[in-house]
């Protein structure tokens, strides 16, 4: 469905100026921005993907990852098209670097009405949009959350983290997690992996994500062999959760899948992961977590007081825990867990 955008500015000439993304795209008449989804027609700007799915699927909110988010429920998870990042090792490359009318992957048209329903018949505790990036479904998004609070469902978003203060602004209120990638620590390795100049305005916006409008925050960072996987991008990384987010927010460190432009490169190994996690330690986070490696000890939480492991993972399955009234069941210190299926874990 083709809706007139939300966040954008007029120019001279018929031009237009989309405010979704930290790109601010200058579009002429009949063009596209860089996510390939807003296009400009007779001097306004339009969404191209409004309600059009791509896929959905009732997942846990481990394999966003969440860790620290509902464990153990379910969010009814929606893609799209399109994204404004050209990541060279993206894993779903097939539909967040395609558009309407120019890929052969066919969309639904789902309206928010019927997305929160979807959630609701289908178990769901949430709903959550991912796949490709959400900041470019603004208008579909803030639609359908609005219903989905009204419905006492939770809201996710995994993203890159490149949306305007304006666009976040518009969702904050409606939105309860915010899984953010941040994928290095210099501009240099931003502009080579997703073709982006300047990585300032994702650590701006996690921050506002968090402070004004209280989001649950998660960071990964996916460890890049020979790219981002030396000691300084880790302490920069890391350093800056602790300082900007707080020692108790997780921070995911994922392995590395050969994919798409860097099939090349191998797989990360896991000293690399255990280096970047004692690094994390060393600064003072409390949560660090290892992905893509199965039955890892690190996927598990452990209390940050007296080490008892207190919530056992497999894969993206959450197995059992020993958490009584979001405290640990041994020494009784808190342990920062929102909301979740089982009675313990409320907050």
């Amino acid at each position: 469905m083709i809706k007139e955008a939300t966040l954008y500015q007029k120019l001279m000439e018929g031009r237009v100026r989309c405010l979704v993304c930290e790109r601010q795209c200058v579009i002429p008449e009949g063009e596209r921005g860089y996510c390939l989804t807003r296009e400009n027609r007779g001097g306004k700007l339009y969404s191209l993907i409004y309600g059009e799915v791509s896929t959905f699927f009732p997942a846990p909110m481990e394999i966003k990852p969440l860790y620290h988010f509902y464990p153990g429920s379910r969010a009814l998870s929606f893609g799209s098209l399109g994204c404004n990042f050209r990541c060279i090792h993206c894993q779903n490359w097939e539909i967040a670097h395609t558009a309407p009318g120019r890929s052969s992957r066919e969309t639904e048209y789902i309206t928010p009405e019927k997305a929160v329903e979807l959630a609701i018949s289908s178990g769901c505790e949430g709903i959550c949009w991912t796949y490709n990036e959400p900041a470019i479904w603004l208008e579909y998004i803030l639609d359908t959350a609005k219903l989905a609070k009204e419905r006492g469902l939770h809201t996710s978003i995994v993203t890159n983290g490149y949306l305007t203060v304006e666009a976040l602004d518009l969702i904050g209120p409606y939105i309860d997690a915010f899984r953010v990638d941040i994928k290095g620590f210099s501009n240099e390795f931003y502009q080579k992996i997703a073709n982006v100049p300047n990585f300032f305005p994702v650590l701006r916006t996690v921050i506002r994500a968090k402070k004004k409008w209280g989001m649950h925050i998660e960071v990964v960072t996916n460890v890049i062999p020979t790219l981002n996987d030396n000691d300084r991008e880790a302490e920069g990384i890391a350093e800056w959760i602790v300082k900007s987010l707080g020692k108790d927010t997780p921070w995911h460190i994922t392995r590395f899948i050969p994919h798409y432009k860097l099939e090349h490169l191998p797989e990360t190994p896991v000293s690399t992961l255990e280096r970047f996690h004692n690094i994390g330690k060393k600064v003072g986070l409390s949560y660090i977590y290892i992905g893509n490696v199965p039955n890892h000890p690190l996927e598990n939480t452990y209390c940050p007081k007296c080490g008892s492991q207190v919530i056992t993972r497999r894969g993206h399955r959450l197995i059992s825990h020993s958490i009584s009234e979001g405290k640990c069941a041994v020494c009784g210190a808190p342990i920062p867990i929102i909301g979740g299926v089982n009675g313990p874990f409320k907050s």
